[in-house]
């Protein structure tokens, strides 16, 4: 099985770790635009307020790219709307500009309702960077939301460089309008060559030489998980790793080789359920080697992935 025919979808688009990575770029940018202007020169928008479909990609989108956005749709009628809705505005005051809060009536905003596939109020997205993700749907108490919340302002924080504050929404738009391109790393291209060309001990040792220089960089450590999940399933036959797995319900090596032949072929829920399972029945070291491989790929799917917050959740759950 040679790499460059392995189905990679579900696991890790480089494209949109550059993306990502000049998403950051322009953050920074916009924020040292920001510092740079004379105090009380720019104004701070709020950290509550409503939108709808004419405002959206003013105040959200484009916002998003400063803060993350945390989205609330509600409606009047709705009962529990009535109980989440004041928590999450006192939680954006608390969480003082690290995340704002946009609210949406769907009665008025039926297109915003149905653009992002809600199924029922009330509804919790947010927008980083201008991506948006599910966050959790109906009231929920207060520490579990401050939970979720805490996770998405380190997904933000770690894949963005997205540092929440309150900002003016037109200034952050301009900054990374203005921003220039970052400069391409000549050790990270070769880095990517060397995976594209189905290297991959080459492209192991070279993500590994831009890490060892820049310990923070992820792209390349996102190359760094794609290369060694393809080099750990190169030469595995499928057929035989599945019966073997199915032989031997409680061998962790088994059911993590399956996993990532899951995983390369895009099966991503199957490769989560099957090492959420390995957790809990697992014990001592085999408990912990699966679940280690089951956070080294989300970190290839990407942390606010939906189906990486759902397996999240089905974790937690096993562990505590």
């Amino acid at each position: 099985m040679q790499p460059r025919n392995m189905s990679m979808s579900g696991v890790v688009d480089l494209s949109a770790v550059k993306a990502a990575a000049e998403a950051k770029e322009k953050a920074e940018a916009a924020r040292a635009q920001r510092a740079a202007q004379p105090e009380g020169a720019a104004s701070s928008a709020p950290l509550v307020f409503d939108v709808d479909e004419a405002g959206f990609e003013q105040q959200v989108l484009q916002r998003s790219a400063e803060v993350p956005v945390v989205i609330d749709f509600w409606a009047e009628w709705c009962q529990p709307c009535k109980q989440l809705g004041p928590l999450l505005e006192k939680l954006a005051a608390d969480y003082a500009g690290r995340f704002v809060l946009a609210k949406v009536d769907v009665d008025s905003n039926q297109m915003l309702f149905q653009q992002f596939g809600v199924q029922g109020i009330p509804a919790v997205f947010a927008v980083v960077a201008g991506q948006a993700l599910p966050l959790f749907q109906g009231a929920a108490p207060e520490q579990q939301i401050r939970q979720v919340l805490d996770q998405l302002i380190q997904a933000a924080e770690e894949r963005f460089g997205i540092v929440g504050a309150p900002v003016d929404p037109e200034q952050a738009q301009q900054a990374a309008q203005e921003a220039p391109e970052p400069p391409q790393d000549p050790a990270l291209s070769a880095a990517h060559d060397a995976l594209d060309a189905g290297d991959l001990a080459g492209a192991i040792r070279a993500y590994e030489g831009v890490l060892a220089d820049q310990p923070a960089n992820a792209e390349a450590r996102l190359g760094l998980g794609q290369a060694k999940l393809l080099d750990r399933v190169q030469g595995v036959d499928l057929t035989a790793a599945r019966k073997d797995a199915a032989d031997r319900p409680r061998d962790v090596d088994a059911q993590l080789v399956v996993a990532d032949l899951d995983l390369v072929g895009g099966h991503v829920e199957d490769a989560f359920a099957r090492l959420v399972d390995a957790v809990r029945t697992a014990a001592g070291d085999d408990r912990d080697r699966a679940r280690v491989r089951l956070l080294e790929l989300f970190e290839l799917v990407g942390p606010e992935n939906p189906r990486v917050v759902a397996a999240r959740g089905a974790l937690a759950r096993v562990l505590f």
